[in-house]
């Protein structure tokens, strides 16, 4: 009861007219995102971020829950049509999706990403509503030990999950705690990797350091694959809108992946891609006519997108109750926290009841808001995929140069963002994944501080990680991630992928 009174609060903060105004711009502006191929939620919420320090945070965050959510609908528009999904998470929809394009069924195959997309973001927010309050009070019994276990549990599940390999995860994780440590040390006032340069004194800016990594590495790696590959945009025929034996057919697998997205998007480094190969398997495993996959399958779309939002509604339980990002878009939401000197976890639903419950009612009224947008102007977001390449980064460059120089007024910074950008080039043309080295840069100071001050409890002792249950059982999980990640291609290599083992020559 005391959840849905708080949402009630929220909904009388979320629809003041000026607030549905920033969701308004919020889920329009994410659409748009998901539709251009490359540019997802996590580079457009850290392009706004220093352009928004002037605006009040409630109305920030329920703008950036607005892309968050648009762009997980927007993705699906250019993965079914172009076969290019928009951001990773709809790579699954381009499997099923562009066949079904090509067989003049494209409508229906955006309506079914659209509808399920509403249903699962709806179902998602409603668990988001419940279990938040649950995840507060598991939180206040976090200490300094639980704490600094929580952040060692996620750099471990981030960096051996995300990416095809582990030690790439590892060399981003470690270059994003190397970034962190930069400045200032608070405990013994010392500088740490400044280079003797006195404008690093007060460390990396979080916000200069994901535009950079983000969104001048991506518009780098676009230029240099110009000329090299060539998209075929398969234009809309027939009718918009499904068959009544497609929505018997879509109904079933969006409340499938409504209930496989939420739980796994809500885990370190679940994320939205595991849960939306997870909902594809599933559909094709349970699906009336098999054979129908791999030719155009409807449940191959709908499951998957329907996974999609309810993962990115459970990513933000991790991230507000807890302040821990399971996804880079979540990392980049945390660094705007910060931005605005708030700090995500069960304190915050205390002292800013208003910000937190007005964010999850405005997810509600958002996903109202993208149906309306999907449907009946499928037709404008096609359209935006007649851009030039070149005009599309060539303006985020702009932006990037501009938002990084507003931060402190410093050139300094700008060509702090290019070098930085540099490297998010090289950690794409390397497939190094970017999530770990923002999250290492965000939670690296923090895991430092939480760390010296349980050691300081504890008289210098580590023992305190290991006799506090909690912190103990999230630094054995930490250790089997790792481990998992590590001993599964080797036992596949050794024994094969059906455990049997191999056999030698005779």
């Amino acid at each position: 009861m005391d959840a849905l009174t708080a949402l009630l609060a929220g909904f009388a903060v979320a629809l003041t007219p000026q607030n549905l105004l920033w969701a308004l711009a919020g889920v329009t502006l994410g659409t748009l995102v998901g539709v251009l191929p490359g540019i997802g939620p996590a580079l457009t919420v850290a392009l706004l971020l220093p352009v928004t320090f002037s605006l009040e945070p409630t109305a920030a965050f329920i703008m950036f829950a607005g892309i968050y959510y648009g762009g997980m609908y927007g993705g699906s528009t250019t993965a079914i049509l172009l076969n290019t999904p928009g951001e990773s998470a709809s790579v699954m929809s381009a499997v099923e999706g562009h066949l079904m394009a090509r067989a003049g069924r494209g409508g229906a195959a955006l309506a079914t990403a659209a509808i399920g997309s509403f249903v699962a973001g709806t179902l998602g927010t409603g668990a988001l509503t419940l279990c938040a309050p649950f995840m507060v009070d598991i939180a206040l019994r976090f200490g300094p030990p639980e704490y600094f276990a929580l952040s060692v549990l996620a750099f471990a599940a981030v960096s051996t999950v995300l990416g095809q390999s582990v030690l790439k995860g590892l060399t981003s994780l470690f270059l994003g705690l190397v970034l962190g440590m930069i400045g200032i040390d608070p405990l013994t006032g010392e500088s740490r990797l400044t280079l003797g340069l006195p404008q690093l004194l007060d460390g990396v800016d979080v916000v200069i350091a994901a535009v950079g990594l983000f969104a001048v590495g991506e518009a780098l790696h676009a230029a240099s694959l110009v000329g090299n590959r060539s998209d075929e945009l398969i234009p809309l025929k027939g009718s918009l809108w499904m068959t009544r034996d497609e929505w018997s057919r879509s109904w079933r697998p969006w409340l499938r992946g409504a209930a496989i997205g939420f739980p796994l998007g809500a885990m370190p480094a679940g994320g939205a891609e595991i849960p939306t190969f997870l909902s594809y398997g599933l559909e094709r495993r349970l699906a009336r006519d098999p054979g129908q996959f791999g030719k155009g399958a409807i449940e191959g779309i709908a499951g998957p997108e329907a996974a999609n939002n309810a993962a990115a509604a459970g990513t933000l339980v991790p991230l507000l109750t807890l302040g821990l990002p399971t996804s880079a878009t979540a990392a980049i939401l945390l660094a705007a926290f910060q931005q605005y000197g708030l700090q995500p976890g069960p304190l915050l639903f205390t002292h800013e009841p208003q910000l937190v419950w007005g964010l999850i009612a405005s997810l509600y009224i958002g996903n109202i808001m993208l149906l309306v947008l999907n449907l009946p102007l499928v037709g404008l977001w096609v359209r935006l995929l007649t851009i030039p390449r070149a005009y599309l980064y060539g303006g985020i460059l702009v932006l990037s140069s501009v938002g990084a120089y507003s931060v402190n007024r410093s050139v300094f910074d700008v060509g702090l963002l290019y070098v930085i950008g540099g490297v998010g080039y090289a950690m794409r043309r390397y497939d190094v994944p970017l999530a770990p080295a923002i999250i290492g840069l965000i939670l690296g100071p923090m895991s430092e501080q939480q760390f010296r001050r349980a050691l300081a409890a504890a008289e210098g002792s580590p023992a305190i990680f290991f006799t506090r249950p909690i912190a103990a059982a999230l630094l054995a999980l930490a250790v089997v991630a790792v481990a998992s990640s590590t001993l599964t291609p080797w036992y596949r290599k050794r024994f094969g992928p059906d455990g049997i083992g191999r056999q030698g020559p005779a």
